[in-house]
């Protein structure tokens, strides 16, 4: 067995990989990558937003974002458009098109539930805790990555 399948690390790793890849496969026929399927997920169950917003909740910084922004409204699935009080920030709302392709990609979900085993949404909901509390934890040692070496320090030499 190799050195790296013993690495939680690596788990994650190419659990993320064949997740995107899974995603691919199923968002081609329609041309979307999986930050541009997130982004309309995100504006199907929360509307219209601020790009400043929507950058929040993907976790995905401006200069990401906005090409592919830019790329998805000239597909015509969305919207850009500054505010008239403040020029600076941009709203971004789905067209009619970005609406209908949520019916369109409707078997996305159940595809992705299906091809990871989860048996149902209790099952979803742990794992999605797990990974979330996981997430935290990494924010935190990113943040803090002394704090980290000096408890690992403290407690080898105890």
């Amino acid at each position: 067995m190799p050195a790296v399948d013993q690495l939680v690390c690596f788990a994650l790793y190419a659990a993320n990989r064949t997740t995107t890849q899974a995603y691919r496969a199923l968002l081609e026929p329609w041309n979307l990558t999986y930050p541009q399927y997130i982004a309309l997920v995100t504006l199907w169950n929360d509307g219209e937003q601020t790009v400043g917003s929507l950058g929040e909740a993907l976790q995905l910084d401006s200069g990401t974002l906005s090409p592919m922004l830019a790329r998805m409204e000239n597909a015509g699935y969305l919207t850009r458009t500054r505010r008239p009080d403040d020029e600076r920030v941009v709203t971004v709302a789905l067209t009619e098109r970005g609406v209908r392709l949520r019916t369109e990609l409707a078997h996305v979900p159940q595809c992705i539930a299906a091809g990871s085993g989860l048996t149902d949404a209790a099952s979803a909901r742990e794992l999605i805790d797990a990974l979330r509390h996981l997430t935290e934890a990494m924010k935190d040692l990113r943040d803090h990555p002394d704090d980290a070496r000096d408890a690992h320090a403290t407690r080898h030499t105890a």
